[in-house]
């Protein structure tokens, strides 16, 4: 459903907002280094940059998943509950969000995957969609895994909204990432394509009234202290703390319709 003219146009500062903590946390490793005389990177978590300075998408088929069986999708779809298509983060936070949901009457029916980029997330939505049929709402938790070629998103984005159609909801998960495993210059460039990533999905919104941002890294930026505490790595929310933020802002937005 394309928006008309004057409509919300995000902020570009919002938008890279999360940066400030990130940037914060890696001059003070930097300035450790440079005091302890320890290398920015050791041959534990060297990685090829990439094109894009994350480093490079590894195998992620034979990672861990949580995909719904035949009957739990039927029934989703029957009742008109959530299709969610997630990655490593859906694969861990999916059970107690799928536990929120029940307490609401809402029935979810999830294809989640550790280490899954956007495009094969967009092509097992094509698929249930094609097998399955939608229900009205749909949730996308993928996008982290595209720190290591954002502009892929785009297309995926695009993609989804026509395979929803007009009449469907799609709430999107923002994302942050800055990968306390790794050295600065990677932390530097996984939250610079993590803002990437979350500009095209801001510019999405503009285009599409049924499309529905889940603003993570804005609420992880919001307070100087929880991208610590609800981060267990840079990437991936502290189980129950982060966990528990995060599910909570997407029931937030499905209850907001």
């Amino acid at each position: 459903m394309r928006k008309r003219l004057g409509s919300f146009r995000p902020s570009r500062r919002l938008l890279f907002a999360a940066g400030t903590a990130a940037a914060a946390s890696t001059v003070a490793a930097s300035a450790a280094e440079a005091v302890t005389g320890s290398p920015s990177a050791t041959a534990a978590n060297l990685v090829s940059l990439g094109a894009y300075g994350s480093g490079v998408l590894g195998s992620w088929e034979r990672q861990a998943r949580a995909i719904s069986n035949e009957a739990q999708i039927r029934r989703t779809r029957e009742t008109d509950g959530v299709f969610m298509f997630g990655d490593s983060i859906g694969v861990q936070d999916g059970p107690a969000l799928a536990r929120q949901l029940s307490q609401l009457g809402i029935s979810i029916a999830v294809h989640n995957w550790a280490g899954r980029p956007v495009t094969p997330a967009v092509d097992a939505l094509d698929t249930w969609a094609q097998e399955y049929g939608l229900p009205h709402r749909i949730l996308m938790s993928v996008g982290s895994n595209d720190i290591f070629t954002p502009p892929a998103v785009e297309a995926q984005v695009e993609r989804t909204m026509r395979i929803v159609g007009e009449e469907r909801i799609v709430y999107w998960v923002n994302v942050q990432a800055a990968r306390t495993a790794h050295g600065p210059d990677v932390k530097v460039a996984d939250q610079r394509n993590s803002a990437w990533i979350n500009l095209q999905l801001a510019e999405a919104q503009r285009r599409y009234d049924n499309l529905r941002i889940v603003h993570w890294a804005e609420h992880l930026a919001s307070s100087p202290n929880r991208l610590g505490r609800l981060l267990r790595d840079g990437l991936h929310p502290s189980v129950p703390l982060g966990q528990n933020a995060r599910n909570g802002l997407i029931i937030q937005a499905i209850k907001a319709g």
